[in-house]
This record gives C-alpha cells, structure tokens and sequence, in this order.
C-alpha cells in the first residue's frame, strides 16, 4: 500500500514530500542548509502539522553541507518526535549525526534505508 502525499514540492534547495506523519526532505547536490532553508521547512511543518505529531526523515543521496546549530531551531518545533537520517555512506554519516546529535534534544537516528526509518518513525509516534 502506497502512502498517502499531502503535498510535495521542488523548493531551490531541496525536493520536499509530506505525508501524513512524516515529512521527506531530499537536499540538493552540494548546497549548505542555511537558516533561512530550514524557515522554510518550519513554514511548511506549521502548515501541515498543525496540533499533528511528525517525525522528519531525511535522506542523503547527494552530498551537502549542514551547519549542526541549525537543529537547535528545529528542536523547537513541539510537535516534531524525531529526526530520521537515511544515508548509504554510513561511515561518514556515523561521524556527521554525532556531531548533529549534540544540538538535537529529541531522537535522532541514522538508517541504511527508507524503510528502517520509516518504521522507527511508526514506533516512535505509534507505540506507548
């Protein structure tokens, strides 16, 4: 069963798909998450999971840069449950979500694949 899309779009630095208790994020080849890309992704989680609990996943197929004190804003966001990170270059993104882990109060988990995170994500909003 395919889930559901509430809304997906092509934003400059990013293909973003929401659905409805995860949002997807997919960055751009060699872009810098700046604080004014994360507003914009604080935007659309304030319009779609309004009084909603959501995990962000995001998977890193492309290579990018992300300054970690960023996750201190995202953090903030009540309703947001976790931060799911799918990568394949597991080595490397060890290293990374440690360092990101530190400015990230809430859970925050590396995967090899879309579907363990996607399943972390259902036990984290879904199991008591």
């Amino acid at each position: 069963m395919k889930e559901e899309i509430i809304y997906q779009e092509t934003l400059q630095f990013c293909e973003v798909t929401i659905f409805p208790d995860y949002l997807y994020v997919v960055m751009n080849e060699g872009i810098t998450v700046v604080p004014e890309y994360n507003d914009i992704l604080i935007n659309l989680t304030n319009t779609y999971y309004q009084e909603k609990d959501f995990v962000y996943i995001t998977h890193r197929i492309h290579s990018y840069s992300v300054n970690p004190t960023i996750y201190l804003e995202t953090a903030r966001i009540e309703n947001l449950k976790g931060f799911a990170v799918v990568a394949l270059d597991s080595e490397k993104e060890v290293i990374n979500t440690k360092v990101e882990k530190l400015f990230f109060n809430k859970p925050f988990a590396l995967f090899d694949s879309l579907e363990d995170a996607i399943h972390w994500k259902n036990t984290l909003l879904y199991s008591d």
